[in-house]
C-alpha cells in the first residue's frame, strides 16, 4: 500500500472488536491483493449486511468494470492490518479510459456543464461494521484530499445512497432535509435515469438523515438532483457535488487546503 496518510492512537483511536485502542493508516491500493481485500470487504457489507444483489459473485467478492480503472482508497488496522475502510475513485482522464463514470449509469450529468468533464468521482464507499466511529471515515476523506491536492482537482461527485428497508421512510426525509436547497436559483442540477418517487411517502415518519450524508453536507457538498432508484442496492442514491473552493473553512484548514 503507498501511504498518503498515517494517524496515530493520539490522533484518532478507535474501539477494536476487542475495545483496544488502535491507530490507522490511509493508502492506496498497490497490487491485485490489496484490491482483492478491498473488494471483499465491499462483498461482505455490501451483501451480507444490507443484502445488494451483486451478480454471480459467489466468490465473495464485489467487484465491476470500473474496478480496473480506479484508484482504491484502503484504511488498515495497524495492529491487525485489517482492511475496514474504503472507497474507490475515478479520476477525469480515467474516466475516458474507462468510457465514462459510474454515476452515469444513475444520473444525466449533462446540467452540470463544463463541470461534467473534470469530475473526481468517488463512491463505494465502505466501513468495516466494528470501526464506524468517525474516524476511518476521516481518515478516507484526509486520503481523498490528498489526491485531489495532488491532482489540482476542483469538483468531487458521487452519490449518498440511503436504504430501503424502512419502506423508504429515511430517504423522504433526506429529501424534506435538501429539497429548498436542491431547487434553489443557480444550483447545478442532475437528472436521475430511474427516479424514486420520494414524494410520494411520507416523511413524517420517524426517521434520522444518515451520518454519512450529514458528513457530506457538513463538508460542503450539495445533493444536486432528485434520487436515483438503485433496485441491485435496494437504495435511493441522492447526488452529491463538493466543490474544493466552496468547502467549509475549518475542514479546509483540517485537510490541508489552502484557506
Amino acid at each position: 500500500m503507498l501511504e498518503l496518510v498515517r494517524s496515530a492512537a493520539s490522533l484518532f483511536t478507535l474501539p477494536s472488536s476487542s475495545n483496544e485502542q488502535t491507530g490507522l493508516v490511509v493508502g492506496l491500493a498497490q497490487n491485485d491483493e490489496e484490491i482483492e481485500l478491498i473488494q471483499r470487504l465491499r462483498y461482505d457489507v455490501f451483501s451480507g449486511e444490507y443484502g445488494a444483489v451483486l451478480g454471480d459473485n459467489s466468490d465473495g467478492i464485489d467487484r465491476d468494470d470500473f474496478d480496473p480503472y480506479c484508484e482504491h482508497l484502503m484504511v488498515r488496522e495497524l495492529n491487525s492490518d485489517r482492511v475496514v475502510g474504503t472507497y474507490r475513485v475515478l479520476t477525469p482522464h480515467q474516466a475516458k479510459r474507462a468510457g465514462g463514470y459510474y454515476s452515469e449509469s444513475e444520473f444525466d450529468l449533462t446540467g452540470l456543464g463544463s463541470i461534467k468533464n473534470t469530475l473526481v468521482e468517488f463512491g463505494r464507499a465502505c466501513i468495516h461494521e466494528d470501526f464506524r466511529h468517525g474516524g476511518v471515515l476521516m481518515m478516507l476523506w484526509s486520503g481523498l484530499a490528498e489526491i485531489l491536492k495532488q491532482g489540482q482537482y476542483e469538483h468531487v461527485f458521487g452519490c449518498a445512497s440511503v436504504s430501503l428497508r424502512d419502506d423508504g421512510n429515511t430517504a423522504a426525509k433526506v429529501w424534506r432535509h435538501v429539497r429548498q436547497d436542491v431547487t434553489a436559483a443557480g444550483t447545478p442540477r442532475v437528472q436521475p435515469l430511474h427516479r424514486y418517487p420520494v414524494e410520494q411517502l411520507d416523511s413524517e415518519l420517524p426517521a434520522e438523515v444518515p451520518a454519512l450524508l450529514k458528513g457530506y453536507l457538513k463538508l460542503g457538498a450539495k445533493v444536486c438532483g432528485e434520487p436515483a432508484w438503485d433496485p441491485d442496492f435496494n437504495t435511493a442514491d441522492f447526488p452529491m457535488l463538493l466543490s474544493v473552493s466552496e468547502m467549509g473553512s475549518r475542514y479546509r484548514k483540517h485537510f490541508g487546503f489552502s484557506v
